[in-house]
């Protein structure tokens, strides 16, 4: 299989774009399901809190990334392997559901089109390597994060702190950074905003960002050491400013309106993966 690929750069890009569609399905399952998963374990501990000592453990439905199965919110009906299948059945259905024609999110085809896009990138880019199958994963778990935050404003713990681990764990064989910059990067990233948090906390007296955001630069950090925060930080500003400004007009939403940093954060990331190297040689030399 690997001599198949590193031979036909074709068939290895054609088998990176369909793992990409699979892998966003489920993608999909994950931006919706983790942040009501997070709101049910917040639930069921308020209730322990104030439940008396002696009171029995509250009982509720198993929910999680694989139980239950996909159904349409509107009718319940049950999505089947057939009406799964990332993108064509959206496009057999028409965007609507099989059961009661309630129309679907063009989102769900729009993310496993995104992650089979920008897995095809990552993988062609550093070829048939472990660095290409670390790129690959950290893809992932950006996509995640971007619509998880954008939709909730959250950036969850069991996202961003095993995507911390991963960044640690491929840099122990120099995958994209020494071990000892990786850690580096890391502590800095973290400190970086959470310094950033309480400086303009003590100045405004709000909270401009959210911890989630400490983390996610964290395990960037981890991923490409601490030589890259500042052309992450200079992505992400920039990348936001358009965007806020962007959405602020054809949303004709007000500027003041909270903005969540994560997606920026994320696409600042992934750019940083390709062409990390290239903007700290022009940073460099700005400097």
């Amino acid at each position: 299989m690997i001599e198949l690929f590193l031979d036909s750069p074709a068939i290895f890009g054609s088998f990176l774009f369909i793992l990409g569609l699979l892998v966003g399905s489920f993608l999909n399952v994950v931006i919706h399901r983790i942040p009501k998963i997070m709101e049910q374990q917040f639930r069921q501990e308020c209730q322990l809190i104030d439940a008396p000592v002696d009171a029995p453990m509250p009982q509720t439905p198993t929910y999680n990334l694989v139980v239950p199965r996909s159904a349409c919110p509107s009718c319940g009906h049950a999505i089947s392997a057939l009406e799964n299948i990332p993108v064509i059945s959206y496009l057999v259905l028409r965007g609507r559901c099989r059961g009661c024609k309630t129309p679907i999110s063009p989102r769900y085809p729009m993310v496993e089109l995104l992650c089979a896009v920008l897995t095809t990138i990552a993988g062609l880019h550093f070829g048939v390597t472990i660095t290409a199958i670390a790129a690959i994963m950290l893809t992932w778990f950006l996509i995640a994060l971007v619509f998880i935050d954008a939709d909730t404003y959250l950036l969850p713990d069991n996202i961003t702190l095993p995507l911390l681990w991963l960044g640690l764990l491929f840099n122990l064989n120099n995958v994209f950074v020494p071990l000892d910059q990786a850690v580096i990067g890391a502590i800095a990233g973290y400190l970086l905003l959470w310094g950033v948090y309480w400086l303009f906390k003590l100045i405004t007296g709000k909270e401009g960002m959210g911890y989630g955001d400490f983390k996610l630069l964290a395990a960037l950090g981890a991923w490409f050491g601490w030589q890259a925060l500042p052309s992450i930080i200079l992505l992400s500003s920039v990348s936001g400013a358009i965007i806020g400004i962007a959405l602020a007009i054809l949303a004709k939403r007000g500027m003041g309106k909270p903005m969540p940093f994560g997606p920026y954060l994320s696409i600042a990331g992934w750019l940083t993966l390709l062409i990390g190297s290239s903007l700290q040689q022009l940073l460099y030399i700005a400097a």
